[in-house]
């Protein structure tokens, strides 16, 4: 299997610094892996298992590090399942298949099923909201909820599909704290986040100097295939996303869905966090 780092040293590093986030989860967990297809898939489960099931899929470039401060509140209710993506750099497989080969849908239907789920809400940023999307249009009466923070797929991307981009946007500002704060959609004005923000940034630079990037555009749904979702649907993106078009993405959703709410946050680009209680507020009100 061809490699998703530049090198081994790079590998190392990374994952070096993944398993000290997961030896500081904020709460207790169980990690493991799940067999599919496409190769052994990393869990971090956290809360009641008599809670109703939540699954979380995290963007490219990154894991489930980017769930590390909303999963104490989410795990309040529910019973939540953070996943690694296959061919990000996580501890899943490194496997990248093509994005319309419908390998995506088949990877997480089996990882839904090895996880003994029936039906469940998912949370998709980024990479993982067009892994989200897919994997709904494909299996509706599987998701009851779907929340897509800054989902690919519902327009063109403005370029490849490279978060790089953001880092480059970001070291273009002056005022590099704030551009920040906005990139990840985090209150740069809250002191006990600062911290937290910057620690999550350097993961994020890290990540980016050591994994090659995925290129190519992902696929655009059309339009039959998102009449199919009939779930309650949350779409939140940031209002200065410089790799995906906010406005025009909101406006599909909207137009061809007829159960979703969406929300535009303004000052805020491509990244959109810490928004745990964002989506209870939703989730509680579809139950």
């Amino acid at each position: 299997m061809t490699t998703i780092y530049k090198s081994e040293e790079g590998k190392l590093a990374v994952l070096s610094a993944y398993q000290n986030i997961l030896a500081a989860w904020p709460l207790a967990n169980k990690q493991y892996k799940v067999k599919t297809t496409y190769g052994d898939t990393f869990v971090i489960e956290t809360g009641n298992p008599e809670n109703p099931p939540l699954v979380l899929l995290h963007g490219s470039l990154s894991n489930s590090f980017s769930w590390f401060s909303d999963v104490p509140l989410l795990s309040e209710q529910y019973h939540v399942f953070a996943i690694d993506l296959i061919g990000e750099a996580g501890f899943s497989a490194e496997s990248r298949p093509h994005y319309k080969s419908g390998a995506y849908e088949q990877w997480l239907d089996e990882v839904v099923g090895a996880l003994d789920i029936e039906q469940c809400s998912i949370v998709g940023l980024s990479l993982g909201g067009w892994m989200a999307l897919r994997y709904a249009t494909v299996n509706p009466g599987k998701v009851q909820n779907l929340i897509l923070l800054c989902p690919g797929g519902l327009a063109t991307q403005r370029r490849d599909f490279m978060p790089r981009m953001l880092l480059k946007n970001i070291f273009a500002h002056g005022n590099r704290t704030k551009a920040i704060g906005g990139a990840l959609g985090m209150d740069v004005k809250a002191p006990d986040k600062m911290a937290a923000m910057r620690k999550a940034f350097e993961f994020i630079q890290l990540i980016t100097k050591n994994e090659k990037p995925r290129f190519g555009k992902l696929p655009v749904f059309g339009d039959a295939e998102l009449n199919k979702l009939t779930m309650p649907i949350l779409v939140v993106f940031g209002d200065s996303d410089i790799l995906l078009k906010a406005e025009k993405s909101i406006e599909r959703i909207k137009r061809l869905t007829p159960n979703s709410t969406t929300v535009l946050l303004p000052g805020v680009g491509h990244g959109v966090l810490g928004q745990a209680q964002r989506i209870l507020n939703f989730l509680s009100e579809h139950k």
